[in-house]
């Protein structure tokens, strides 16, 4: 299988600030599942193999989905709850096999349009905003202080050439946990109908 190469030039534009001794992670998302048939999505790291995938076999924007590592080991459980049309997605921790812990739940927000809140588990109120995540290729993730931590965009080569909307450049920045994000970038998928 090829190997898919981020771009360092296309990855700084919208990167958040990092600190002198750390650098933003850098991940190339793929809307698309490997499995033949199958919806999905695929989380190439900076290496270019796989880091991470999701597999839904059933329908699009099913109502529960795995999020795996790339020897398919389960790390999140994502199900969407409905409540008339008040939608949520919880997230959970998978610990070893069937165990899963409440990590945290993504909502849609009516006072900003097209915003999404992801409040951790065991919190009240919102730790983490998603600005812009009913488009499907640009939208960007906000701490509490309002401070930009991860952005995800449209995949760009070295020459300029835009990529697709399935082919995304997800750069995360070294204060949030990384498996966080990704796991919102999913919710996000879904959301949009497009895992």
């Amino acid at each position: 299988m090829a190997k898919v190469k981020p771009l360092p030039a296309a990855a700084a534009a919208s990167s958040p600030p990092a600190s002198p001794e750390q650098k933003p992670a850098v991940y190339t998302v793929w809307m698309k599942s490997l499995v033949f048939n199958g919806n999905g999505c695929t989380v190439y790291g900076a290496d270019g193999g796989i880091a991470y995938r999701v597999d839904n076999y059933g329908s699009r924007g099913g109502r529960e989905v795995f999020f795996m590592d790339s020897a398919g080991n389960y790390l999140i459980r994502i199900r969407r709850k409905s409540f008339c049309m008040f939608r949520r997605w919880e997230a959970c921790r998978c610990l070893g096999g069937e165990e899963t812990v409440p990590w945290f739940r993504v909502h849609k927000t009516w006072k900003q349009n097209g915003a999404a809140a992801v409040t951790m588990h065991g919190h009240r109120r919102k730790t983490y905003t998603v600005e812009g995540c009913s488009r499907k290729s640009d939208y960007k993730f906000s701490g509490d202080d309002g401070a930009i931590v991860a952005a995800i965009a449209r995949k760009q080569t070295a020459s300029g050439v835009v990529l697709g909307e399935d082919v995304l450049t997800l750069t995360v920045g070294p204060e949030v946990d990384h498996l966080l994000v990704l796991g919102v970038v999913v919710v996000c998928g879904l959301m949009n109908r497009c895992l």
